[in-house]
């Protein structure tokens, strides 16, 4: 990678949209630090679980999931405390109704223009969620004690920063898919979690040189990681692939067809997209605590928080089967075995040995529920060994989501510039 990186910058025009997308990231962490008029910043990491007096209820709430995301942005309560994920939530949204709702279907087939108009939706969703969400935040703030002056004008202050914040964050983001490398908002969350990682080593270097971690479970620990790590690599190419053959025919003087490829199917096609559904399940209760009040000391609420807390291993359990759900229920709303027979019959095409039509559609859909099995055990298991790893006495601060998404954004950026390469310094049959 870091050789493919200087070849990109030997090229004029890769290095320019190789400096546009470093200063488009560089404002964005310059924001990071711009703190909201009206929030006690430097009491906020309580509200998080980070800080003194935090509690479960706090380490399991959204509010820390942000952090991360944001690359300590809420925890600094700056304009961009809520990172880029209403925009995230706004596309899954679109997407899932794209698939739900037959107008919208019809438009996303439409080619350029329709899926302009299902951006513009995307972005007013974007801002709509941002603002309630922004609104949301605003009621945990207040009740926590954590604004100067609750008012009209400390809520109009607030929300409206944070809205424009998620908003101008959106921007930065098409700008670096239009005139940078890589999928702009995907960079905006990459960036976001790699600013942490040194503060984590630097904990973790603190906690084995201090006596709070041994020198040996520390050098298992980093050798878990780099198994990890190869593992997510290893599997985020993982595909299994479904021969199709289409069969010749003559159309006019000319022959089609004839050619054989097949339909690739990844073992995580879900993504991280399972793991924010349940993380945010499971972050519902305690956030819906906090943003009224919390839970008093000694009273059932409290124990029940506890109880589904990231703590318990009831909460690691249900979060592994709650992952394994989404998984199948994401693939099931956005892969049609059936519409995918009918492709292939309507191309002439076949799977050797299966017969079209039903058979073709039955044969691709246990194919794929035996790769989701895989797929969706594997991230849940990724998900989950955070928690695992928490037993330690280490907050690591890190989590499977973060994990798969560094490593799928660092190899598509990858293979981006592989292809920009590829392309210019192909010199063809002429020569």
């Amino acid at each position: 990678m870091i050789k493919t990186l200087i070849n990109a910058w030997k090229v004029p025009d890769l290095r320019k949209k190789l400096l546009f997308t470093g200063l488009m990231l560089a404002i964005f962490q310059l924001g990071c630090v711009i703190s909201v008029p009206g929030i006690k910043s430097d009491a906020i990491a309580q509200l998080m679980g980070i800080g003194a007096g935090a509690t479960q209820a706090g380490q399991a709430s959204i509010f820390n999931f942000l952090n991360i995301i944001g690359g300590g942005a809420l925890e600094n309560a700056s304009i961009f405390a809520m990172s880029i994920t209403p925009y995230v939530t706004a596309s899954i949204i679109i997407q899932l109704l794209t698939v739900a709702i037959p107008a919208l279907e019809r438009l996303a087939k439409e080619g350029q223009e329709g899926r302009k108009i299902i951006e513009k939706w995307t972005r007013y969703s974007t801002v709509i969620l941002a603002f309630i969400q922004a609104s949301g935040i605003y009621v945990g703030l207040v009740n926590s004690s954590l604004v100067s002056n609750p008012g009209f004008m400390s809520f109009a202050t607030i929300v409206i920063s944070l809205t424009a914040g998620t908003a101008f964050l959106m921007w930065i983001g098409e700008q670096i898919s239009d005139k940078g490398v890589g999928n702009g908002i995907s960079m905006i969350i990459f960036t976001g979690i790699v600013t942490r990682v040194p503060s984590m080593i630097q904990q973790f270097i603190v906690a084995v040189q201090g006596g709070t971690m041994s020198w040996l479970i520390g050098v298992v620990i980093v050798a878990a990681v780099l198994i990890v790590f190869a593992l997510v690599v290893l599997m985020n190419d993982a595909e299994r692939r479904i021969p199709v053959q289409y069969a010749k025919r003559v159309v006019g003087r000319k022959m089609y067809g004839g050619q054989s490829t097949h339909i690739p199917f990844k073992v995580a096609m879900a993504g991280v997209i399972p793991i924010i559904f349940a993380s945010s399940l499971m972050a519902f209760p305690s956030t819906i605590a906090q943003l009224f009040g919390g839970a008093k000391q000694g009273s059932w609420l409290e124990g029940f928080l506890k109880f589904i807390g990231p703590t318990s291993w009831f909460y690691a359990l249900l979060y592994f089967i709650l992952i394994i759900f989404f998984t199948f229920f994401y693939t099931a709303m956005m892969y049609n075995p059936i519409e995918m027979s009918n492709n292939i019959k309507a191309n002439g095409g076949f799977i050797p040995g299966i017969r079209p039509g039903r058979p073709t559609s039955e044969y691709i859909s246990r194919v794929m529920n035996r790769v989701t099995v895989m797929g969706s055990i594997f991230i849940a298991f990724i998900a989950v060994l955070p928690m695992l790893a928490s037993k330690t006495n280490v907050s690591i601060g890190f989590s499977g989501t973060s994990l798969l998404i560094l490593v799928g954004v660092a190899l598509e950026t990858y293979r981006q510039l592989e292809s920009q390469l590829m392309m210019r310094h192909y010199k063809g049959f002429l020569e």
